[in-house]
């Protein structure tokens, strides 16, 4: 009899796939990953799959993001540039956190989805996932955008969540960026 996969076997598969590269990430960088040691993973081809560069530059985040990892060209070869807002600056114990939960994007582009990133960044920094969601949380509330919790939106631009239950906690739907999303203006 022929299996019938479906596109929760899918999503099952890949969160099991990202579980097991955060771990090798653990295993080989850490128990504690400190930013030194996030600029050699950011160089590990077999930890990034695409070359990229960390640079801490607001100017092109909208408001509410805390990272975003931006594509150098029109192929995922030619890499990213992985953009931190710089108030993280000051807090380089955070920034592992914040670029694992974005370098999903840069290993399983569109597939991914923001339990993937959660799953990806809370096994590589050896974190139970909702830990990491709640620091997460923590880290873009210091930003101070505006949430409006009826809508889930911030500074009017994009939408910052992704549980109904987490409405005070900014949170983008991900991988998606303004606009970007189904029903979006």
């Amino acid at each position: 009899m022929a299996i019938h996969l479906t596109a929760d076997h899918a999503k099952e598969s890949l969160h099991a796939h990202v579980a097991a590269k955060g771990a090798e990430i653990f295993e080989k960088y850490g128990p504690a990953i400190r930013f030194q040691d996030l600029r050699k993973i950011l160089q590990d081809r077999a930890c990034v799959r695409y070359p990229c560069e960390l640079v801490f530059d607001g100017a092109p985040l909208h408001p509410g993001e805390f990272a975003y990892p931006a594509p150098n060209g029109e192929r995922p070869e030619d890499g990213f540039t992985l953009y931190v807002h710089p108030i993280y600056m000051t807090q380089l114990a955070d920034v592992p956190l914040l670029a694992m939960y974005q370098l999903v994007t840069v290993n399983y582009g569109e597939f991914a989805s923001s339990d993937d990133a959660e799953i990806f960044a809370a096994h590589a920094l050896g974190l139970q996932p909702e830990e990491g969601y709640e620091r997460l949380c923590a880290l873009a509330d210091e930003l101070g955008v505006a949430i409006d919790p009826g809508t889930g939106m911030g500074g009017g631009v994009m939408p910052l969540l992704s549980r109904p239950e987490d409405s005070l906690h900014p949170r983008k739907q991900f991988p998606c960026r303004a606009g970007a999303c189904a029903g979006q203006a």
